[in-house]
């Protein structure tokens, strides 16, 4: 549970020794009830005085309120980078560290207005770190992969491929990454490696494992899939007829886009059902650039969807590919026998072609497109981790996104989904309990963090932040929603963000972009689903 307060000088700073570096009386803050006595994670409101024009005056403030967010910003926060927004607000974005070692899935960001005052601050604190972590690393990086190929019981050598693009690029279809972080588990801090295995092969998997960094322990480990220039012509799964950007290359036309604004291309392939490619499969290709075979529709889809929405992206909000700078977007249709999945594995999209009962071929529905490249978009930004409430916001975006690039109607993946079923669907925004989601707080499941638990309901409480949303359009209309929680998406949420960060972060944004109207809209959006 977790409530907001308005505070004054005796909770906050006592009017006498506030100066003009120290926080201000009478700010909202958002607090978990069973931390009161710890650090709020969002504050806005007057914050301070003092005008803040860089990352050294935001240090000036932390050091002046250490009683408040209980750190010293000297030796506890790594300054990463100051944006300045559309609006004309620079947020000044901070890694909590101990020992100069991140802590993982944390970040503290202070939200500075156009007058150079602070306007906001949230984040994961950490007011119960230790000064010094008690591991010691003995483990390298090269032993620290190995011992998590172990875990996942998955041999290296199946998921090691390589393929050469058009341009000549040779990629991988395996990532693999390691990085020394300290892991944190309610108020225990490990010195861990984090390691990031991406593969597609035998099975689509996007790991990330925590391992000890003195005895190899593995602390945790979840699998990240998050589910769901020339003119030619093709022909879709639903039999429409599509306009494509395609390549002209050695008298082939290729499904390879080279018109957008950007550096990389949208590119498209076929795995085959993975019986003869390993991913990305095979480029997708037609000698009349007229793709209009039963093979190719599923590609037709893929390639025309994934252009749709990097134009939704980057028309709405300027934003240049899922990275924002430029990363070329790759889909694999045909992937598995009948697999009824769509996803985003971490560096690419894949689409299965359904068992024909449950799925048709996914990539024909625009909807659960948008769904999987906003995971990307997400992994750029909020990088909200995929467990409890916040991988179930992690859900929440990309179908509320879905939405924003396909309107027709509130349901996500009715295009696709039991095919032979009239008006069914995977999801309804605007009646969840339809399809066996709970709507209301009153209902919200707490399931293990396992994958037989779906990571703690992040398919299942998405629920309720999808009403809240339906509720926030109907009431506010697509256009300025889609600002706000884009906004909220980019600017304001971390990664552990709960429900009521997100509420407070939605509200945040309307307060930065609209008027009070529109803001108190937000706020009876959420508390019409009980969160408040």
């Amino acid at each position: 549970m977790t409530t907001v307060l308005v505070l004054g000088s005796s909770q906050m700073v006592n009017a006498e020794e506030s100066g003009e570096w120290k926080l201000k009386e009478d700010v909202e803050t958002l607090w978990e009830e069973n931390k009161q006595e710890e650090v709020p994670s969002f504050i806005n409101g007057k914050l301070s005085d003092q005008r803040i024009t860089s990352e050294k005056d935001v240090a000036k403030f932390f050091q002046a309120n250490q009683a408040v967010f209980k750190l010293n910003p000297e030796t506890e926060l790594k300054f990463l980078e100051a944006d300045v927004d559309n609006v004309g607000m620079t947020h000044y974005k901070y890694q909590p560290k101990i020992q100069n070692i991140p802590i993982d899935n944390s970040k503290v960001v202070v939200h500075v207005n156009q007058h150079n005052k602070i306007a906001a601050i949230n984040g994961e604190f950490h007011p119960k770190a230790p000064a010094k972590l008690k591991e010691e690393r003995k483990l390298t990086k090269k032993e620290a992969v190995s011992k998590a190929w172990q875990h996942i019981d998955v041999k290296r050598s199946e998921a090691d491929q390589k393929i050469q693009s058009l341009t000549g690029e040779v990629f991988n279809s395996l990532e693999e990454n390691a990085q020394l972080v300290v892991f944190q588990n309610n108020d225990n801090y490990t010195l861990a490696y984090r390691v990031e295995l991406q593969f597609a092969q035998p099975s689509p998997a996007n790991w990330q494992i925590w391992l000890n960094a003195e005895n190899g322990e593995t602390l945790k480990a979840s699998n990240q899939v998050k589910e769901a220039a020339k003119t030619g012509t093709g022909v879709g799964t639903l039999g429409d007829t599509k306009d494509l950007n395609t390549f002209l290359h050695q008298n082939s036309y290729y499904l390879y886009d080279t018109t957008k604004e950007m550096d990389g291309v949208i590119e498209t392939f076929d795995n085959q059902g993975g019986s003869q490619y390993q991913l990305p499969g095979i480029y997708v290709t037609d000698s009349d650039n007229q793709f209009m075979s039963e093979s190719q529709k599923a590609a037709v889809d893929a390639h025309y969807y994934a252009s749709e929405v990097f134009d939704y992206y980057y028309d709405t909000f300027d934003r240049v590919s899922y990275d924002n700078n430029g990363a070329s977007i790759r889909s694999s249709v045909n992937f598995g026998n009948d697999y009824n999945n769509a996803a985003w594995v971490g560096n690419q999209m894949i689409y299965g072609n359904g068992d024909g009962d449950t799925f048709t071929y996914l990539s024909g529905a625009k909807d659960i497109v948008a769904h999987e490249l906003t995971h990307a978009v997400i992994q750029e930004t909020a990088d909200l981790v995929y467990e409890n409430q916040p991988g179930a916001l992690n859900e929440s975006f990309a179908d509320v996104f879905g939405y924003f690039v396909d309107e027709e109607d509130w349901l996500l993946g009715e295009d696709v989904f039991t095919p032979g079923t009239e008006g069914d669907a995977l999801r309804s925004l605007a009646d969840p309990t339809a399809y066996n989601q709970p709507d209301h707080m009153d209902d919200y499941q707490n399931l293990p963090n396992t994958s037989e638990g779906d990571w703690g309901g992040v398919h299942i409480n998405s629920g309720i932040a999808n009403k809240a949303a339906y509720h926030t359009i109907e009431a506010i209309g697509a256009n300025k929603a889609e600002q706000i929680y884009y906004r909220a998406l980019t600017v304001y949420l971390t990664p552990n963000s709960s429900f009521l960060d997100a509420r407070q972060a939605l509200i945040q944004s309307a307060r930065d972009l609209y008027d009070k109207e529109t803001t108190n809209a937000i706020a009876e959006a959420w508390k019409q689903v009980g969160v408040q």
